[in-house]
Formats: structure tokens, sequence, C-alpha cells
């Protein structure tokens, strides 16, 4: 399975924000079930002006926050087209 990045986020109302992939796709989503209960790194999300403050960060290709917060693109794409995430066998393994 490909991964794809995140290369553009816009914040909409609430927690909703449209995204765009590398390949093309692209929608909007309501972070706000992935965010939720908005513990530990994602505390400071809860306040929308903290939450609008995210951003792509194209190092790791998904989307960021000033503290370090970010979501996998993965479970953004699954969110935003229903696509399956890739499978564990697929996934990169640790070195050993």
């Amino acid at each position: 399975t490909m991964l794809n990045d995140v290369i553009e986020v816009r914040v909409l109302d609430h927690y909703r924000v449209f995204l765009r992939f590398d390949d093309g796709k692209a929608g909007e989503i309501d972070l706000a079930p992935l965010l939720a209960p908005f513990e530990g790194v994602f505390a400071p999300l809860r306040d929308e002006a903290y939450f609008r403050q995210v951003h792509v960060n194209a190092d790791i290709g998904t989307v960021a926050w000033p503290n370090g917060a970010d979501l996998c693109p993965d479970v953004l794409r699954h969110s935003l087209t229903g696509e399956p995430l890739p499978s564990a066998k697929n996934a990169v393994q640790p070195a050993k």
C-alpha cells in the first residue's frame, strides 16, 4: 500500500478541516472524533484558537500543532475516503 502525505490543511468551523493529499484526494473531515477525549498532548486542542494553529508538517507528511501533537496520515485518509487502513503486514517494522 502506498502511503500518501497530507500537503494542505485549512481550518473550517469547529474541529472540521479541509485536507488534500499528494495524490489529489481532498475533502472535509471532522477531527473531533479522532482527538477526543482531548487528553495528553491533545488537551490544548480543546481551545479552538489553539486548534486553528494546525499546519502541515512536511517532514512527517501530516497535520501537526505547535506542541508537537500530530495525527497519523493513514488514519486521516481513512476518515476522509473510507479506504481501508494499511494492514499490519505492510507496516514498516523496526530495525533489530
